[in-house]
């Protein structure tokens, strides 16, 4: 008898926590169900691709901030995190995503405090200093390159740092957006400021 109440006393507790999961995640579900099921008014579409996130969890990884410091994407669990990821060697096209990302950030204007901007440097080589005074702000975490390109899904022939991602607060890499979006285009830029900005208004977390 002892055993059985016990039983039924560890079921009603799972069920408990499943019920909590389900009203944490419900609303963060019923955005993506607005954003990609039912479809905006006009025939409009999302811009970045959405990915299925249970294929590309993101993996363990001895990553750290600059000062060396330990430091991962789960610190920043309940922002939305727009991600980059490449070598320390910042040149032309590297400098416009990270300032493109900066603005992306700003044009959110009121829910700009809901989005974090992250770059995964994939090697121990000593930044510039001006890359890091001009994207103050931007989260700068060294990661081992060869766990992020295995874990970031690209077109053929194409690098992850060609792209930048997209992670939600409960965090899930959920978008990719096209290759040189994120730049000094601006009229690209505004496509991926309108994906981004129906998602903070459909979501209720984050």
């Amino acid at each position: 008898m002892e055993n059985q109440a016990n039983t039924k006393q560890t079921a009603r507790g799972r069920w408990k926590l499943l019920a909590v999961i389900a009203v944490c995640a419900a609303p963060l579900l019923a955005s993506y169900f607005m954003y990609y099921v039912v479809k905006p008014k006009g025939g409009e579409t999302n811009y970045g691709t959405l990915l299925d996130a249970r294929q590309y969890p993101i993996p363990s990884m001895a990553s750290k901030q600059l000062d060396g410091s330990p430091a991962t994407l789960a610190d920043y669990r309940g922002k939305w995190v727009m991600l980059k990821v490449g070598p320390s060697d910042c040149q032309q096209d590297c400098q416009d995503q990270l300032f493109a990302m900066r603005q992306l950030r700003t044009m959110q204007g009121k829910a700009m405090d809901r989005v974090e901007r992250v770059w995964l440097i994939t090697d121990e080589q000593p930044l510039e200093t001006m890359i890091m005074r001009v994207n103050d702000g931007t989260h700068m975490l060294r990661a081992p390159a060869a766990v992020v390109a295995k874990w970031l899904p690209v077109e053929q022939g194409e690098r992850a740092a060609d792209y930048v991602y997209l992670i939600d607060p409960l965090g899930n890499l959920m978008m990719r957006f096209p290759k040189g979006a994120v730049s000094s285009d601006t009229a690209k830029a505004s496509k991926v400021h309108k994906d981004i900005a129906k998602l903070l208004k459909a979501s209720a977390i984050g």
